[in-house]
């Protein structure tokens, strides 16, 4: 009787402890079409996710509407950890600050798991405009005002766009864009005289001289053009918004799972050869704590809120 009982015990402790984590394939949502360059990091981590915690992670691409798309997936998803969220500051921030009525609050619906790294963008202008750096752009823009065409394409652009107008007190042109590239395109074609650009269209024209770029707005310097300064090195003014992606889970998703999440993301961030397959396409690896995670996007709401405001961007 009593080993029975001793055997009954033990079989519910058995079905009460929790199930190994992951328990099936996991999905990891982001808010870009496949090709891109936040596809691709996806793609390289689910991959190497998949090798270190023996499930298959699988990228799911679910565009439209700035990512509130994306986002409503998983937070509708059960906090298991099998639905996980890979998104910018255009989910994280944008959609949340630029609607009259925002369709989340980033920091209650996500679980925070981990930063996986910040993009590159690079100030690039036209050859034609004969400016060899950052000083030399704005003494051009100080004695033709009115003159510059800027594009932008983005809440992100548009804002980095006015901090420098306000802060190195230029007077230029902003050209509003649907999408980067044909912005670029008009760079090319001399109808536009500088933007904010990623790698992925502008690195081409950049190396065979039909670009000119003047900084980097990574901390420190892209391996891929060492010798071109960052922003701070260039002497523009302190731009205190970042552009990343960072890894989230749906609310009320558990500590321990979000905790070995970070962990192995982590270590898989470190790997030489991982950097190696992603640095060429602009993005800088970066990880972090769930709690880190958590006090940067609290940091990154307020200064992407305060730059909005400043610069008269407001919701719609």
């Amino acid at each position: 009787m009593k080993r029975l009982l001793l055997a009954f015990a033990a079989s519910l402790l058995s079905s009460a402890a929790p199930a190994q984590y992951p328990s099936k394939p996991v999905r990891i949502v982001i808010h870009f079409p496949a090709g891109g360059s936040t596809d691709l990091v996806a793609r390289v981590l689910a991959q190497a996710l998949t090798e270190s915690m023996g499930q298959p992670f699988v990228v799911e691409n679910r565009t439209g509407a700035d990512g509130a798309i994306a986002a409503a997936a998983v937070m509708q998803a059960p906090p298991d950890g099998h639905t996980l969220f890979i998104a910018t500051n255009t989910a994280m921030l944008q959609v949340p600050l630029l609607q009259k009525n925002p369709p989340y609050d980033p920091v209650s619906v996500f679980t925070p798991v981990s930063l996986v790294g910040r993009y590159t963008f690079l100030l690039v202008v036209t050859p034609n405009l004969r400016v060899n750096n950052f000083q030399e752009f704005v003494q051009y823009a100080r004695a033709n005002p009115g003159k510059l065409n800027f594009a932008t394409y983005s809440g992100a652009s548009q804002l980095a766009y006015a901090q420098i107008v306000k802060t190195a007190n230029v007077d230029m042109l902003r050209v509003p864009y649907k999408g980067e590239v044909p912005s670029v395109a008009d760079i090319l074609g001399g109808t536009v005289h500088a933007v904010f650009a990623t790698p992925t269209s502008s690195l081409g024209h950049i190396k065979d001289g039909r670009l000119k770029v003047l900084a980097t707005t990574l901390p420190q310097r892209w391996p891929l053009l060492p010798e071109v300064p960052t922003t701070i090195e260039a002497g523009m003014p302190p731009i205190n918004v970042e552009f990343f992606a960072g890894l989230w889970g749906p609310a009320k998703m558990p500590a321990d799972i979000a905790q070995r999440l970070s962990k192995e993301l982590n270590a898989i961030i470190a790997r030489p050869q991982i950097r190696e397959q992603i640095d060429r396409h602009g993005f800088a690896l970066a990880g972090s704590t769930p709690a880190e995670l958590d006090a940067f996007i609290k940091r990154q709401l307020d200064a992407w809120g305060r730059g909005f405001r400043e610069a008269g961007i407001n919701p719609e």
